[in-house]
């Protein structure tokens, strides 16, 4: 049986429902079905890519309802909890929200937020050039205040974004935290999205794919013949 029954695109991300509440298909039409590792399900919207035959599910984060968020980020914060974190440093911007939760969640005072908007005190020595696969072409680059510096050296810190998908957002964080002198002992998402950032992170050094941490993960998707979407049996690179 495929999901058929439709659902306005203001009503995703609002609500976590219990286990087993929609059937454990193999293929979707209107929604993917994201399982979490107890069990309980949330609907997202299919993304058809440009090539018309590939989606992925989508997650907007500063879109869902505070009852999602707080249940993302309660589950991130006790995926990380083990790692001793100090201090969590959020990518902009969807990254911003789940990175504050995240940093409520395992106690902090703060967090520290990176930026795209440079402030005049800011340094062009601490920025580098940031893309994502949401905003492929826009020119922009990624910041740190200088005054967080002192907040983030020496000490045990994760970067978090609220979709790891083709590793270039997060990448662009490692390169900047690292350019300080900073390296993160843990990169967080609420989703990792299909397999593409792995090869991005093993890219810029092999250590990184092992302090990756995600809520739950969700794979391509390709058209069949009947023209609903199924998991793609070969990664799109």
């Amino acid at each position: 049986m495929t999901h058929v029954t439709e659902i306005a695109a203001h009503e995703f991300w609002q609500e976590i429902h219990p286990p087993g509440t929609f059937p454990d298909d193999r293929e979707f039409t209107s929604f993917y079905v994201a399982t979490l590792e107890d069990g309980r399900q949330l609907r997202l919207p299919i993304r058809v890519l440009a090539d018309g035959d590939h989606a992925l599910a989508s997650l907007i984060v500063n879109q869902a309802s505070f009852a999602v968020l707080d249940s993302l980020a309660e589950s991130l914060a006790e995926k990380i909890r083990p790692m001793r974190i100090d201090v969590i440093a959020g990518l902009p911007t969807l990254g911003l929200t789940l990175a504050a939760a995240v940093a409520q969640k395992l106690g902090h005072r703060r967090y520290i937020p990176l930026g795209t908007s440079r402030k005049f005190w800011y340094r062009e020595e601490l920025s580098v050039p940031l893309s994502s696969i949401t905003t492929p072409t826009q020119d922009k680059r990624l910041y740190v205040d200088p005054r967080m510096l002192p907040l983030l050296t020496g000490r045990r810190v994760a970067l978090i974004d609220d979709v790891i998908s083709s590793g270039a957002s997060i990448v662009s964080g490692l390169s900047l935290l690292t350019a300080c002198g900073i390296e993160p002992v843990v990169l967080g998402a609420a989703m990792l999205q299909s397999e593409r950032w792995r090869d991005s992170l093993a890219a810029a050094g092999q250590q990184w794919a092992a302090r990756v941490f995600g809520v739950f993960a969700t794979p391509m998707l390709e058209r069949n013949a009947a023209g609903r979407w199924q998991v793609s049996a070969r990664p799109k690179t």
